[in-house]
């Protein structure tokens, strides 16, 4: 299934909302998965996984440990 972005799924939502009953339903579901979808770019790094990465690496802030301090984050280990 291919990834939409979130201003055609909203757009997806309206046309549905206006077909039918039937169709309500489903715009409500697709509707309610657009608010789960968080932005990447709302998440910020914990305190945690920045201290760890300051410690791996000699220069911080940088690419390298953002990335390491960012995968880490997501397999919960900081």
């Amino acid at each position: 299934m291919a990834r939409l972005k979130k201003g055609r799924l909203e757009e997806i939502v309206k046309e549905l909302a206006g077909a039918s009953k039937m169709h309500l339903k489903q715009s409500k579901e697709i509707d309610k998965h657009i608010d789960d979808m968080g932005s990447p770019l709302d998440l910020k790094l914990s305190a945690g996984c920045k201290a760890a990465a300051k410690k791996k690496f000699d220069v911080y802030p940088s690419a390298y440990a953002n990335m390491w301090a960012s995968k880490q984050q997501k397999k919960g280990k900081c």
